[in-house]
């Protein structure tokens, strides 16, 4: 296997486990759960920025799939559209949902975990974080930017309100499989100061 057949393998393989993972956070959803958020932690939500713009965008796929329906007139063409399109509106209602259900988690121990949807997951021990603050910034508007001084923006709705120094580098692995390191984080959270208080009340 060449070493471009073998990343493209790797990355469909990261396509459908995201894909399985989504969908499993649509039924914690429906069922009113949270994934991995243990008793004594505070959970740190950060969809308010999007969630309009997830709405907006599933109300607009939900009128073409019924638009589509009406107008294509060839039974075996509506039907496979059909189910692509509905298909298409389940995973956007998944990616919402896995966003809503994977917060970010603030642990009993001053632990930190952030995380988008079913897409992104770091861990970050207690020892390693130096200080935290408030801090609004507004990134370029790519979710997730490494600048070269190891500062780490993870954004949603191209801002970021909550900033972590570290005091070592942390390893995290990109959505597409690769590692790298990160001195400094800065992520979106929906109540920054809640956040940064449970952050630093331990220590």
């Amino acid at each position: 296997m060449s070493p471009r057949t073998a990343r493209a393998a790797m990355l469909a393989r990261r396509f459908v486990v995201h894909e399985l993972r989504a969908l499993h956070s649509l039924a914690l959803w429906v069922l009113r759960r949270r994934h991995q958020v243990p008793d004594g932690a505070l959970a740190v939500a950060y969809t308010a920025p999007q969630t309009a713009m997830m709405y907006g965008l599933l109300f607009v796929s939900v009128i073409e799939t019924v638009m589509l329906a009406l107008v294509i007139p060839w039974p075996f063409v509506d039907t496979a559209l059909l189910v692509v399109d509905v298909y298409g509106v389940l995973l956007i209602l998944a990616l919402h949902a896995s966003c809503v259900v994977r917060p970010h988690v603030v642990g009993s121990d001053g632990s930190l975990r952030i995380r988008y949807g079913a897409l992104f997951d770091l861990s970050v021990p207690p020892a390693a974080i130096a200080a935290a603050r408030v801090e609004r910034r507004y990134p370029d508007g790519r979710l997730l930017q490494l600048h070269t001084d190891g500062v780490l923006d993870l954004a949603v709705g191209s801002q970021t309100t909550v900033t972590v120094e570290l005091t070592e580098p942390v390893e995290f692995v990109r959505p597409l499989g690769v590692k790298a390191f990160a001195r400094t984080l800065r992520f979106h959270a929906d109540d920054p100061r809640g956040a940064v208080a449970a952050l630093t009340r331990v220590g």
